[in-house]
């Protein structure tokens, strides 16, 4: 268990219904909402979980609104996982300047491809951050997802409960924090 923090929670919200809005619009109100009823008062870390591959550009409202700060983007050693986690970088990069937005690392949801911590490590060394933690594929994220619950409520003790422990404490100290320099398609 974390210590010394006064008060976590933990809020889904969803999109629209496909086909229909933009995600982006999701995200604004999702957020204004939380700041409206008090939700941000009195804590320490606020985390958003925002879907990066959307081609509208939803992703970077909260760099847009200036609700961020340190980005950690979660990708896999798949492809396309990279190809999002750059262009990602690419719009901290935008803001950077402006808003005060960092990278602070890539962190590996792992999806078992061979060679998938080279194949994160490496484009993280040219996006000017690092792989902070590889998180293995476990079958337990799916078994408590089923259950509306997260692994740290429904099985605290595992070794997925650790994993995610472990990334809490790696943010919590991390002070690698830079400005992305994203990667040329052809060199991803």
């Amino acid at each position: 268990m974390l210590t010394g923090f006064r008060r976590v929670k933990c809020v889904e919200s969803g999109g629209p219904e496909p086909g229909v809005g933009c995600a982006g619009r999701g995200i604004i109100t999702a957020i204004n909402f939380l700041e409206e009823n008090g939700a941000y008062q009195d804590v320490d870390f606020v985390s958003y979980d925002v879907l990066g591959d959307v081609v509208c550009g939803g992703f970077a409202m909260p760099i847009r609104e200036g609700k961020a700060q340190e980005i950690y983007i979660v990708t896999s050693g798949e492809m396309m996982a990279m190809y999002a986690a750059n262009n990602i970088a690419r719009g901290i990069l935008k803001y950077a300047h402006t808003r005060g937005v960092r990278l602070a690392g890539l962190i590996c949801n792992s999806r078992n491809v061979d060679r998938e911590i080279e194949l994160i490590e490496t484009p993280a060394i040219r996006l000017n951050t690092d792989m902070i933690h590889y998180v293995p594929r476990d079958n337990i994220v799916q078994h408590t997802e089923l259950r509306g619950m997260t692994v740290n409520e429904y099985a605290p003790d595992s070794d997925q409960g650790n994993e995610y422990r472990t990334l809490a404490k790696k943010i919590i100290n991390n002070k690698n924090i830079t400005i992305p320099t994203p990667i040329e398609m052809e060199e991803l």
